[in-house]
């Protein structure tokens, strides 16, 4: 339970710094790590947001090393370690418990679409029975607009009676309000953690007993996430939240990813956070300076 405790709240899928010949540039990433953790901000690293699926195994092995020799807390560590390929994911789970993270966000197989509960009920049970390590902590990765993947209510089910304590949440990246409250009312009194994938439903999640967010904002804007995630109770929680939609609307306005890199590079005043793998391409100066002219006012990333 220590271990769970310990994710809950804001968590960021950490975007991943390159270098100019699109290798991961560790020095940056351990940066940002650090920066998000003084903020409060867990790291889901290897996310959606962190390119992760252009990344390959070794790379995300390597630097899951570098961040655990780097001092940072393993405990607030939730790498991304679903994959295609079923050997891929359990080496990558079974990396990620052994350094003792605190969990991993796992995507179900994704590539072959319109597979049954039972097929994925049968990756998930072989990803557990393989890794064969108690600490492990599975948050179940909803996101079936990208995926073409979804974890139905009856799959979750499934999982945690044969599982109980290893399927400990999920993160619902539907952006479906309907499909967050429907886990938040039929999980979360039993101790499964509930997740929304933005922090636009920060709030309402947290009044039907969610467990925080993992949200892309995050990576530029984790403190006022994380004042919100503490202080939903307070008068001001509905402004907060507003505010927090406001900065949403403007990345939306463009590639997120991109956007969000463009962002740390202007802040930094260091061009090298700017670069995408492909196939994502960087913003161009265009949309750099419609960017920057849309933001909310006195919006900074500072310290950085």
């Amino acid at each position: 339970m220590e271990q769970q405790s310990a994710l809950r709240g804001v968590i960021a899928p950490v975007i991943t710094p390159f270098t100019p010949d699109l290798r991961p540039d560790i020095a940056r990433l351990v940066r940002i790590s650090r920066w998000l953790l003084a903020r409060d901000a867990g790291l889901a690293m290897f996310g959606t947001t962190s390119e992760a699926n252009s990344l390959a195994v070794g790379e995300k092995l390597a630097l899951l090393d570098a961040l655990v020799e780097a001092g940072l807390p393993v405990a607030r560590m939730m790498p991304g370690t679903g994959c295609c390929a079923l050997t891929d994911t359990v080496e990558l789970t079974r990396h990620a418990v052994r350094h003792g993270c605190g969990g991993v966000l796992m995507l179900p197989p994704f590539y072959y679409k319109g597979v049954t509960d039972d097929g994925l009920f049968a990756s998930y049970s072989e990803v557990i029975q393989r890794v064969g390590d108690a600490r492990l902590r599975i948050y179940l990765y909803h996101i079936p607009q990208v995926s073409q993947v979804p974890l139905s209510p009856a799959l979750i089910e499934r999982l945690l009676a044969a599982y109980p304590g290893t399927v400990a949440g999920i993160k619902d990246s539907s952006g479906d309000w309907n499909s967050v409250r429907g886990l938040l009312e039929r999980f979360a009194s039993r101790g499964f953690a509930v997740y929304p994938g933005s922090e636009v439903l920060l709030l309402a999640a947290m009044r039907g007993g969610g467990a925080g967010c993992i949200s892309a904002q995050a990576n530029v804007n984790p403190a006022a996430i994380v004042q919100l995630y503490r202080g939903w109770q307070q008068p001001d929680a509905q402004a907060q939240q507003a505010a927090l939609d406001a900065l949403r609307t403007v990345l939306l306005g463009f590639p997120l990813i991109a956007a969000l890199k463009a962002l740390v590079a202007h802040f930094t005043k260091d061009d090298a956070w700017a670069t995408v793998r492909p196939p994502l391409v960087g913003l161009t100066a265009e949309q750099r300076a419609a960017l920057l002219a849309a933001l909310p006012p006195g919006f900074a990333i500072a310290g950085l």
